[in-house]
C-alpha cells in the first residue's frame, strides 16, 4: 500500500544517510588529486621546513647583537659574509656579528634573527649600520615551525581543495588513496517535457532539471549521467529506473513524486529489487512530496518537478547524503553563512521548514537579504539568489530588520 506524505522532519531524512555505504577507494596521482575526497591519513614525512630560513632579505644576526638600536643611536656590527642559496652555509654568526642572507636562505648556525636590508646602511664592505632592533625569530621561520616530521597533517574524509594539494607536494606525496565519486543516475519524467534543444509548443516545457541537477552533482564531488526524458508510463519508467540503478550509485528522478493519476514513481520504485520507501514527505517548503527509497542497497529520490523545489532538495537534503557516499567526514563539511539583515516581514507557517532564496546586498548598515519571491517553477529566482535563508518549524516569521545567517550556494 502506498504511503503518501506520511511527512518527516528534515533530521529524520538526513539521519538516513549513515545506512548507506560510502564508495570503495581507489588510487591517484597528486596531479588528479584536486577535488577528490581523501581515503587515509597523511602525515609528514620531514620537518617543514627542514631548516631555519630568512623570510626578507637583509642580515642574519643575533638578535641580542641588536637590541636598543634605533637611528638615533645605530648598531654596529661586522659583516662576516653571506648565504648562498640552497647550500648550507659554512659560517657562524657570533656577537656582533652579520652575515647577509635572501628571503629563503638557511639561517646560519648562531644567527636567530634577520635585519631587513632596509634597516640599515653599510658604512663599507665589512661594517653595516642596523636602525631597528630585532627580537629572536624576527622574519625567520624555524625548522618544523610549519609541521614536524611524523604529525598527521590530513585526514580521511577530507576534499582536497588547492591548498590541500600544495601540502600533499610539500610531503612527498605522488600518489594517494581517495574514495572513488558516486556515480548518480538522473532521470526526467513527464509527457509535457521536451529535450532543452527543442522548443516548446504549447503545453511543454524543456528539460531543465537533468542540466541544473547534473551541475550540482559535479559540484558536491559525484559525477552525473543522464537518462534522458522518461514518459508518464509505469513500464518505460521501472526499465529506465532499472538501467540507472545498475550504472550508478544514486538515482535522482525529477517529476512524478505529487499525488496524481498518471504518476507512477512510487509504484515503479516498490516494484525494483530489493527495495523499500523509507520517506514520502518532508516537512519542507519547497519540496514536501520528496520521496525517498533504497533499492538494491542504494539511494533512489523522487525530486519535484518544479525546478526550485528540485533544487533546494538537492542543496538541503540529496547533496549530503551524496557527501556521505563520496566519503566526507561531517566534521570537514564546510557551509558558509553570511549574517545579513532582512529587507521585509516573512510570514511562515509552524510545522514546516521554510527555505527562502536571498539576494545579498550592500546595505548602510552591513550586508542585507533581500527575500527573492517567487513560485517554485520559476528559474530565474534561483538564478537572481545568492543562497537560502532557513526559516524553522517552530517559528511564524520573521521580522524586517532581523540580522539571519543565509547559506550560500
Amino acid at each position: 500500500m502506498r504511503n503518501f506524505f506520511k511527512v518527516v522532519d528534515i533530521e529524520t531524512v538526513l539521519a538516513l544517510a549513515g545506512s548507506f555505504e560510502a564508495q570503495p577507494t581507489e588510487a591517484v596521482d597528486l596531479s588528479a588529486a584536486h577535488g577528490r575526497v581523501l581515503a587515509e591519513e597523511i602525515c609528514a614525512d620531514v620537518d617543514i621546513p627542514g631548516f631555519s630560513r630568512a623570510t626578507m632579505d637583509g642580515f642574519a644576526v643575533q638578535g641580542a647583537s641588536t637590541f636598543g638600536a634605533s637611528e638615533g643611536n645605530p648598531a654596529f656590527l661586522a659583516v662576516t659574509g653571506s648565504v648562498a642559496m640552497g647550500e648550507r652555509p659554512d659560517i657562524t654568526v657570533g656577537p656582533g656579528e652579520a652575515v647577509r642572507i635572501a628571503t629563503g636562505g638557511m639561517l646560519p648556525v648562531g644567527s636567530d634573527a634577520v635585519i631587513m636590508v632596509e634597516h640599515t646602511e653599510s658604512i663599507d664592505a665589512e661594517t653595516i649600520e642596523v636602525y631597528k632592533s630585532a627580537a629572536p625569530g624576527q622574519h625567520v621561520i624555524a625548522r618544523g615551525e610549519d609541521m614536524h616530521s611524523g604529525d598527521g597533517v590530513l585526514h580521511r574524509g577530507q576534499r582536497l581543495r588547492p591548498q590541500e594539494i600544495g601540502l600533499l607536494a610539500a610531503v612527498g606525496r605522488t600518489r594517494l588513496e581517495v574514495f572513488r565519486r558516486p556515480r548518480v543516475g538522473i532521470l526526467s519524467t513527464g509527457d509535457e517535457v521536451v529535450p532543452v534543444d527543442v522548443m516548446p509548443q504549447p503545453g511543454q516545457i524543456r528539460d531543465v532539471n537533468s542540466a541544473a541537477l547534473a551541475a550540482f552533482i559535479r559540484a558536491a564531488g559525484g559525477l552525473p549521467q543522464a537518462y534522458g526524458i522518461v514518459p508518464d508510463d509505469y513500464e518505460a519508467l521501472l526499465a529506465a529506473c532499472r538501467q540507472a540503478l545498475q550504472a550508478n550509485d544514486m538515482v535522482l528522478i525529477s517529476g512524478g513524486s505529487s499525488v496524481g493519476t498518471r504518476d507512477f514513481t512510487i509504484d515503479v520504485l516498490q516494484a525494483l529489487d530489493a527495495a523499500e520507501i523509507l520517506v514520502h514527505g518532508v516537512s519542507i517548503r519547497p519540496g514536501k512530496p520528496t520521496i525517498l527509497a533504497r533499492a538494491g542497497g542504494k539511494p533512489v529520490w523522487g525530486l519535484p518537478g518544479h525546478v526550485t523545489s528540485a533544487m533546494v532538495v538537492f542543496a538541503v537534503l540529496v547533496r549530503p547524503f551524496l557527501e556521505h557516499l563520496g566519503g566526507m567526514d561531517p566534521q570537514f563539511l564546510r557551509r558558509i553563512q553570511v549574517p545579513a539583515r532582512l529587507t521585509r516581514n516573512l510570514p511562515s507557517v509552524q510545522g514546516r521548514v521554510d527555505y527562502v532564496r536571498v539576494r545579498l546586498v550592500a546595505g548602510s548598515d552591513g550586508i542585507e537579504a533581500d527575500p527573492v519571491l517567487g513560485k517554485s517553477g520559476l528559474i530565474r529566482t534561483m538564478a537572481i539568489a545568492d543562497g537560502l535563508l532557513c526559516i524553522d518549524a517552530n517559528t511564524e516569521g520573521l521580522d524586517r530588520g532581523a540580522v539571519v545567517p543565509v547559506e550560500l550556494f
